[in-house]
């Protein structure tokens, strides 16, 4: 008895279609999405909160509404290479100042508080935290080379 099983079901690549997406922008989506999150939140809280905090939690809801409707107005794709630059050499010395920060928060604690071990048995229990807080400052100073490396293209004014 020879028998072959017949597809009879559509597959979903036949007739489906699928719905129109929507085109929003990332950071409109963003601000809607924070939105409906927040003031349910809030409208919860108001009422069993102190009426000063209560006060301050509404300022703080209002300023994040007008900031968001600030950022959703922001065309992501005007946003170019020069725009980016200040952004990433802030990124860069905050890397540098915290690993810095860290280690210089590292040794204090050694010299302080772990007088019992000599410096050999210091290195041999903190070394690990040592070696990440290095290589966080010299990922930011990789950061700031290679901007300053970076050829400098000032954005183009297109002509009215």
């Amino acid at each position: 008895m020879d028998v072959e099983a017949k597809a009879t079901a559509t597959t979903a690549t036949d007739s489906v279609e699928l719905p129109s997406t929507n085109t929003r922008k990332p950071l409109e989506l963003l601000r809607d999405t924070e939105a409906l999150l927040r003031r349910p939140a809030v409208a919860k809280l108001v009422p069993i909160l102190p009426p000063k905090l209560s006060k301050k939690l509404q300022t703080a809801s209002s300023v994040a509404e007008e900031s968001l409707n600030e950022l959703a107005e922001i065309n992501l794709e005007e946003i170019g290479d020069f725009d980016l630059r200040p952004a990433r050499i802030r990124v860069g010395l905050s890397f540098v100042g915290f690993g810095a920060l860290m280690i210089l928060i590292l040794l204090l604690h050694l010299k302080t508080l772990n007088l019992q071990f000599h410096s050999v048995e210091q290195m041999q229990r903190f070394w690990y935290q040592y070696v990440w807080f290095v290589c966080l400052g010299v990922a930011g100073m990789f950061i700031l080379g290679r901007e300053t490396m970076r050829p400098i293209r000032k954005r183009r004014k297109l002509p009215k």
